[in-house]
């Protein structure tokens, strides 16, 4: 089948799903742009989410809910923390246009896999890169709007700095329960939330060393599986440099 008319099925019923109340119209148009299967090759305009290489694919309603929340316009400049396969900065440069977007992930394999897909797809404009989300772009900073696909009790300090004045991001805040906001920079309080967008199910916001294949945190994970790896004669894994997580997780 023509997968425009599979593109059109996709939001038709996303736009039912959801009674057109929290699909943006422009986000709508994108989405019936954006040729996901380029991103995801098994049933690509089912409203299901799946993992690709490591990382979450999310469901296209879950993208519509998010991308309306965002409210992103023409030339906004956009950051994107969690960079998956890269459907979802397609759809953004689709509003905003791809030289506006940034994406970075942690896990390497899939910064590698969203750019290839974003090439094939059209959208190599948009930047992706290799880095700790919660550390955002600092180069390209202010962004006019800042989209996080993964979960934190509240939106990291450094990523509120990267924002404009009058920008938003828009994150699934909480745990374990969580909710899809939107807040927007605060000089008294840090941040307000200025909408919530119904309840939201994300893996949390890992830093740098939590990643697939990297660290553990767990210091006794580690070495056993440092140990494993290098074999029986190799040393117990305790000569390892070891890694202050507090200062990790303070930005230091």
């Amino acid at each position: 089948m023509d997968p425009a008319v599979l593109r059109d099925d996709m939001v038709d019923g996303l736009e039912d799903a959801l009674s057109g109340e929290l699909v943006d119209e422009a986000v709508a148009m994108a989405m019936r742009t954006v040729p996901r299967h380029d991103f995801v090759a098994d049933r690509a305009y089912e409203n299901r989410a799946s993992e690709r290489g490591g990382t979450r694919v999310l469901a296209p309603e879950t993208v519509a809910r998010m991308l309306s929340a965002l409210d992103a316009d023409e030339e906004q400049d956009t950051l994107v923390v969690g960079a998956g396969v890269g459907y979802t900065s397609a759809v953004v440069a689709d509003l905003v246009g791809g030289r506006h977007v940034h994406a970075v992930d942690i896990n390497r394999s899939a910064v590698i896999d969203a750019r290839e897909n974003l090439q094939k797809a059209g959208y190599d404009a948009v930047l992706v890169d290799c880095r700790d989300g919660a550390r955002g772009l600092p180069e390209y900073a202010p962004f006019d709007r800042i989209l996080v696909e993964a979960a934190s009790v509240r939106p990291p300090q450094t990523l509120l700095d990267q924002l404009a004045d009058d920008g938003r991001l828009v994150m699934p805040m909480g745990g374990p329960e969580q909710t899809l906001v939107a807040v927007e920079p605060d000089p008294a309080t840090g941040y307000d939330v200025v909408g919530e967008f119904g309840p939201a199910a994300f893996n949390p916001l890992l830093v740098d060393g939590e990643q697939a294949g990297g660290l553990s945190r767990n210091r006794t994970e580690r070495e056993d599986r440092e140990f494993a790896q290098q074999g029986y004669f190799a040393p117990s894994g305790w000569e390892y440099e070891w890694v202050d997580w507090d200062e990790r997780l303070d930005g230091r």
